[in-house]
């Protein structure tokens, strides 16, 4: 029996509030609707996302998809009150799954969860997520917000994302295409994007550094601005290359480095030898590098080391793929070849990162 002088509770009373949560959906809605595409076929606040895949003109489609989150950089992003850029960040590492296998990214969900709903800042970080959903061209169709008191501390957050794409099904990219004396080409990452932070944050806590200072102290640009760039989209400039060009195969290069990417899209009997010096490293990974102390061998299994993407393309393509892309914006390096695999190594590298 209920004691009638004990005062009604609300869902309010545990933590979580409704309004919030439809404040925030009004307050996005701008933010979505300029992500919109073809295919779009419904509203956001529905029970799910629709979208037609009829209206993109597809004749054979195969749909490919992905999920991913931030990891350890929303640590960052919070300890700094950074959090505009973590939702590009989100998107990045989905859409660049998928682009690498020969698809278009469609469209996107995301999943934000809080202790406590603070709608500004679910604003600032959903408001990255449509930035990056309209640079990759993809719609932002829907999402969850998830507010669980207890199970989040104050202004802590998790992110995480899925995204579809399609692709016709001749388009797909699987390496089966990739043949010894291809070229590989390699486009520059925007910096450490979304992966090894980890050792980031081991790196700073050893050498107990803080967020403002500057580093390296040559760039005068604080450590902050530096590790939250975001991470680069490479969806549209690749699609017009996959347009124009003959492509065999495209590494993403995130955890795991170089090292553990490349492989992923090699047939069995082949390796890569990649030229160390055909780039220079970014200052913040030589910042990394020495700070922590890391090894070579550890960067590279570790961090995109300035190379965000991975080219396989034959010999023939590689100056057309290259100025395509050039033409596009992007910074390309020729940075080695397909060989044959000889022995456990399937990369090898010749010259050290400079």
């Amino acid at each position: 029996m209920t004691d009638k002088n004990i005062k009604p509770i609300s869902y309010a009373d545990s933590g979580v509030n409704i309004d919030h949560g439809n404040q925030l959906v009004e307050r996005i809605k701008p933010a979505v609707k300029a992500t919109s595409r073809a295919g779009v076929a419904g509203e956001l606040g529905g029970f799910g996302g629709l979208f037609d895949l009829k209206a993109c003109g597809y004749k054979d489609p195969v749909l490919v998809s992905a999920t991913d989150g931030v990891g350890t950089k929303l640590r960052l992003a919070i300890d700094a009150g950074i959090y505009n850029t973590v939702g590009i960040d989100l998107v990045a590492m989905c859409v660049n799954d998928i682009i690498v296998q020969g698809a278009e990214p469609l469209f996107f969900l995301d999943y934000f969860a809080s202790g406590s709903l603070e709608v500004e800042l679910a604003c600032e970080v959903i408001g990255g997520i449509a930035k990056g959903c309209e640079i990759a061209g993809a719609a932002l169709i829907g999402g969850e917000t998830a507010e669980m008191p207890d199970m989040y501390a104050a202004k802590d957050f998790d992110l995480a994302g899925f995204c579809v794409g399609a692709a016709e099904r001749h388009k797909l990219l699987d390496g089966k295409k990739v043949a010894a004396g291809d070229h590989l080409l390699g486009l520059a990452s925007s910096g450490v994007h979304s992966n090894g932070f980890s050792l980031v944050r081991k790196i700073l806590a050893q050498a107990k550094a803080e967020l403002e200072e500057f580093a390296p102290p040559a760039e005068l640009i604080p450590l902050e601005q530096t590790l939250l760039t975001p991470t680069r989209i490479y969806v549209k400039p690749l699609l017009s290359a996959l347009e124009k060009h003959q492509i065999h195969g495209i590494a993403h290069i995130t955890g795991g480095g170089i090292s553990e990417n490349v492989p992923r899209i090699l047939p069995a009997s082949l390796g890569v030898n990649i030229d160390l010096q055909s780039w220079k490293l970014p200052p913040i990974f030589r910042w990394l590098m020495e700070t922590g102390p890391v090894e070579e061998q550890e960067m590279l299994r570790t961090f995109n080391c300035g190379i965000g993407l991975v080219l396989v393309v034959p010999a023939r393509e590689c100056t057309a793929v290259k100025n395509t892309l050039e033409a596009a914006g992007e910074t390309v390096f020729s940075i080695g070849e397909v060989t044959d695999h000889i022995g456990d190594t399937v990369v090898s590298y010749t010259g050290h990162l400079r």
